[in-house]
């Protein structure tokens, strides 16, 4: 499959879903779609490029974009402990979490892209066959979160949705500073 064929599909295969659980799945799956076509027709290296005043590029925000997907799908199956504790986090974690805001050597664009697809299909999978989604875990330990929290799986995806449809604006961003392109108009 080629990087654009990646970026302009959306993985169809896995169980059927209604009602809700396909409102959520389509909806990530429109904000997904914007956030891989602003990758279109780029070299490796101009996904790895900083373009703006901060540290973004648009392979990084795709590698971020997975990451924490794959994260929040890890919490709704195990709880907290999946996610580990913020509080706690060391310089080194802090730059290992920095990394993903960037492309590193040997990394390519279609791999990245195929990574993404792959927490997608997952993702999928997951929201077709999971029994309920009030299930919930108290949220992992962040300056971020308010203390004593849950959030149940509904939420977590919710989340998961925000999150990329807030990036692919940023993504966007990047994109029409490096060459004048567009997601949209």
């Amino acid at each position: 499959m080629t990087v654009n064929e990646l970026t302009t599909s959306e993985s169809t295969e896995g169980p059927a879903v209604t009602g809700e659980r396909a409102d959520l799945l389509e909806t990530l799956a429109k904000h997904r779609h914007f956030l891989r076509f602003t990758t279109r027709d780029l070299t490796d290296e101009q996904a790895g490029l900083r373009t703006t005043a901060g540290e973004l590029c648009l392979g990084g925000l795709i590698k971020h974009v997975t990451t924490v997907e794959r994260k929040w799908v890890d919490f709704i199956l195990d709880g907290p402990s999946a996610m580990g504790d913020f509080t706690a986090m060391t310089e080194e974690d802090w730059a290992r979490r920095a990394d993903e805001f960037r492309m590193l050597p040997g990394e390519t664009l279609a791999g990245v892209l195929a990574d993404y697809a792959d927490v997608a299909a997952r993702t999928a999978e997951l929201v077709a066959t999971l029994p309920d989604l009030d299930a919930a875990w108290p949220l992992p330990k962040a300056p971020w979160f308010e203390s004593d929290a849950r959030w149940t799986a509904r939420r977590v995806l919710l989340h998961i949705i925000a999150e990329t449809a807030q990036h692919a604006g940023h993504a966007d961003i990047v994109r029409e500073s490096l060459d004048g392109a567009k997601t949209m108009g």
